[in-house]
């Protein structure tokens, strides 16, 4: 069905796999499409609770495929209609509904380390290596990286990471924050099913959707009074749901809950509440 990518559901987890491993999983156009369409499709699955994504073979992404050359960033689309493959893959990550795990195997460059920014939990084998390589290539950031990687690592690592272009280490990773854990190599999946597992095991489906998004929307807010009124619209809303009664309920009679809302059908009537 895909020719750049692999996607299985197992328990209730999507794993998508980069797969292009004789091109280290590099990034082309034909893989951006087949990520949206892959994204799509676990958006309107139910079944999907959570989705892990990796890299076949010895690494993550390479970054983007220069197999054109020194035309690889050459575009002639008008300069107010051009936007970033990368950028729009990032986009629609940021729009999921279902959290997404990056289970980094190996090396991550460029676009293969920058569209990891968006997803929510970062985990690295203790080889990955990651580099924001881009001033070395005579280029710029890309997929949103300017907004995300500064919120995430703050101002003075981005700069410093991007103005370099060094490779970085998984341990460095961590101690940046940018990666919540470096597990040995052969324990990252399990690691990434573990806590995979966990969110589609015990969890509302819609409790995590809006909680993803109210966190991910409120980083550019001006107040934290902009998070008080999307929360109170949300606790409003959802204490009124059948998964709040539920999940009162089997805590009370100490019993394990079975939500059965669904992200793609139940959502309330003020999602999404994010800028266009």
């Amino acid at each position: 069905m895909y020719s750049t990518i692999k996607a299985e559901i197992v328990d209730h987890v999507m794993i998508i796999t980069l797969n292009r491993p004789e091109r280290m999983n590099a990034f082309n156009e034909k893989m951006c499409q087949e990520l949206i369409q892959v994204f799509d499709k676990a958006d309107e699955n139910d079944e999907v609770r959570a989705i892990i994504m990796t890299g076949a073979g010895k690494g993550y992404c390479s970054g983007m495929d220069l197999e054109k050359g020194v035309e690889t960033f050459m575009d002639h689309t008008p300069l107010v209609e051009y936007r970033d493959a990368g950028g729009v893959l990032s986009l629609r990550i940021f729009d999921m509904k279902k959290p997404i795990i990056a289970a980094i195997n190996g090396s991550a460059i460029g676009i293969g380390i920058t569209m990891t920014l968006p997803m929510d939990i970062r985990l690295a084998s203790s080889d990955a290596e990651m580099s924001f390589d881009f001033a070395k290539r005579g280029i710029t950031m890309e997929a949103c990286s300017g907004w995300f990687l500064p919120r995430l690592v703050g101002m003075g690592k981005a700069t410093e990471w991007v103005f370099t272009g060094r490779m970085i280490s998984a341990r460095e990773a961590y101690e940046a924050r940018l990666v919540n854990e470096v597990v040995e190599p052969d324990q990252l999946m399990a690691t990434a099913m573990g806590i995979a597992n966990e969110i589609a095991v015990n969890t509302s489906s819609i409790s995590v959707t809006l909680s993803r998004q109210l966190m991910w929307t409120m980083l550019g807010a001006n107040h934290p009074h902009e998070s008080h009124k999307i929360e109170s619209k949300m606790l409003h809303w959802t204490g009124k749901q059948a998964d709040a009664q539920e999940g009162i309920g089997a805590y009370l009679e100490n019993r394990k809950a079975k939500f059965t809302m669904k992200s793609s059908t139940d959502m309330p009537p003020f999602y999404p509440w994010g800028v266009e």
